[in-house]
């Protein structure tokens, strides 16, 4: 596998290191993630869901409305909402009116209080969960919650600064190029293979998860 010094090179040389500095995404410590409210995640959890297949900037501009709708994202007022107050939902033009989006955001609240009566809290099962082995929660989070399969739970992570890699295209293509993982990595042991691959290049250079992603993302054309 090339060293990871090659690909750091070849990144800097594309958009120097100023560049480079500038792309890389910001990782919260285990006490900040600890921080955060249940609330919090759950907006955050909920935006992602409606963020997939859609227009960022559309979705965030009509955030605050969800707000609203969906109490504050408080779990335990969202779980208490009935299924006739989401459908309802439908006819309010300040939000994303896609049923199956409301749906899994009302079944994830019973999910969010679920998490926090068996480990305290969102923050501290985030933050207690071991870098060396993220690919393991987003499984546990897609078991967890609707539509956060796929890429999803990590891309909820990056948003709420947990250090994770993403299997976007650039990434893959990158790990096909420099020799560290050819094809797509489908279904549990590609990703952890995926995973043994980023856990070297932690401990070659000590970089965070995250800028070794971003990094490997931008090292090509």
């Amino acid at each position: 596998m090339t060293p990871f010094a090659k690909i750091h090179k070849a990144a800097e040389k594309r958009l120097g290191k100023e560049g480079l500095a500038a792309q890389l995404p910001k990782v919260k410590s285990p006490t900040a993630l600890k921080r955060v409210g249940n609330d919090r995640y759950f907006s955050l959890i909920s935006l992602r869901i409606f963020r997939a297949g859609l227009r960022h900037d559309m979705v965030d501009a009509k955030w605050p409305a969800f707000e609203i709708a969906f109490r504050g994202f408080d779990p335990r007022k969202v779980r208490a909402m009935s299924d006739e107050s989401v459908e309802n939902m439908l006819s309010d033009r300040r939000l994303i009116r896609h049923l199956g989006k409301l749906k899994a955001v009302h079944a994830n609240a019973a999910a969010i209080c679920d998490l926090v009566a068996e480990h305290g809290d969102l923050g501290a099962y985030l933050a207690d969960w071991p870098g060396e082995r993220v690919v393991e929660l987003w499984e546990d989070m897609a078991r967890r919650f609707q539509q956060m399969g796929g890429n999803s739970s990590a891309y909820f992570l990056r948003m709420a600064g947990k250090d994770t890699f993403i299997l976007t295209d650039a990434v893959m293509l990158a790990l096909s190029h420099w020799g560290a993982f050819k094809g797509e990595p489908k279904g549990k042991k590609a990703r952890a293979q995926v995973q043994e691959v980023f856990n070297a290049w932690v401990e070659e250079t000590g970089f965070p998860l995250a800028h070794l992603s971003m990094i490997a993302a931008t090292s090509l054309d």
